[in-house]
């Protein structure tokens, strides 16, 4: 016995040094790089291509453009944003053209450079950019008057074509070279549902202890995850472009769309949560006590929501999960008190939505929940 604590001693040692080793900061950094691996080749290998394609085979002897065009419309459309890499495909192009275009009438200098921007931006805006795509149109016509000019050819066509170029070959990386449309998705979605789920279990504890504060802390916790769900929102979207468009990833369709199905359902969720809090939070912090079954019905919410963090992609998972959600509901409603509060029945209706509203995630229709729970409250 004791051979066998020394031994956990001096494996706890070895974890504790290689810790001091790493430091947490370092090691968030290098996982940073490695999730952004694949847009790293993207732009490497893009911006390299654009380049040989300007250069060597159309003859450009300055295509500065080409590269800087590519590298912009792959890193604009990292996460497959297929809209924001067009429209900044098309900035790029316009800024380059406009701005050649005048500087070959006005020549260069700083009210050149003011007016060859204002009319960038104006022909932008003109075509409907927005936000990047604007900017970029202004910022690539304001380059052209700090680089040296195109000695031979038309100054215009050979630097539109750069852009052209660069942003065709950046489109074109983006479709081979897609990143995995599932992983980033699946990484955001389990982070949402792991604070949801350590909501839940402060809610659960207020419920057992009829105790305010941890009611408050999981209200602070729903509250804060409102940026999350909106960058997941984005992130679901541009993995399911990814999904659609690249060859090499139809084959993950089905599994995106699952996604697809549930970041609608589970942003309602987590809107139910937040409401859920607040009234558990008033009902205690008024000195009126929970009442007999509703901590266990919102454990049960708990334990549903971890089996979706584990993986929400993990359709056989369903099942246990939409036993326990309805469950849930059911408890919920029979521990319904006859003499109820204004907060007790809040509190029944906001776990019977959320529940509703996982269910819907898991794929489930409107008739389908319905039936589910009608099915068990009758019981």
């Amino acid at each position: 016995m004791a051979d066998e604590q020394g031994f956990l001693a001096r494996l706890n040692d070895l974890g504790d040094v290689r810790g001091a080793r790493m430091p947490v900061a370092l090691r968030a950094r290098l996982h940073w790089v490695r999730t952004q691996l694949t847009s790293i080749v993207q732009v490497s290998l893009g911006a390299a291509l654009a380049w040989v394609i300007a250069h060597d085979l159309i003859g450009h002897q300055q295509p500065f453009f080409a590269p800087v065009a590519a590298i912009l419309v792959i890193y604009a459309g990292t996460g497959g944003r297929r809209q924001i890499m067009l429209e900044l495909f098309v900035g790029v192009s316009v800024g380059v053209l406009v701005g050649e275009t005048l500087i070959s009438v006005i020549g260069r200098g700083w009210w050149q450079l003011g007016v060859i921007v204002a009319l960038a931006s104006v022909s932008a805006t003109f075509l409907g950019l927005r936000g990047l795509a604007r900017t970029q149109a202004a910022t690539s016509a304001s380059l052209l008057a700090a680089i040296l000019p195109v000695t031979a050819g038309n100054p215009a066509v050979i630097r539109f074509l750069d852009a052209v170029v660069g942003g065709l070959v950046g489109l074109t990386m983006a479709l081979l070279i897609p990143g995995n449309p599932a992983r980033r998705a699946n990484r955001e979605m389990q982070g949402v549902l792991r604070t949801l789920h350590q909501a839940l279990r402060g809610i659960e504890l207020a419920l057992r202890l009829d105790d305010a504060g941890p009611a408050w802390t999981a209200l602070q916790q729903v509250r804060g995850l409102q940026p999350a769900i909106e960058s997941l929102a984005t992130t679901v979207s541009g993995a399911d472009e990814i999904a659609r468009y690249s060859p090499l990833r139809w084959r993950q369709r089905s599994h995106v769309d699952r996604y697809v199905v549930a970041i609608r359902d589970v942003d309602n969720a987590v809107r139910d949560a937040r409401v859920l809090a607040r009234r558990v939070h008033t009902m205690l912090r008024k000195g009126e006590r929970s009442f007999e079954g509703m901590p266990e019905a919102v454990s049960l919410l708990q334990e549903a929501v971890g089996i979706f963090a584990d993986d929400i992609a993990a359709a056989e998972a369903y099942d246990e999960a939409r036993t326990k959600l309805v469950e849930a509901a059911r408890m919920a409603t029979v521990a319904l008190p006859t003499a109820a509060t204004i907060n007790d029945a809040a509190i029944v209706a906001q776990v019977r939505a959320l529940a509703s509203d996982l269910l819907y995630a898991t794929g489930m229709t409107q008739a389908q929940v319905d039936r589910a729970l009608e099915v068990r409250d009758s019981r």
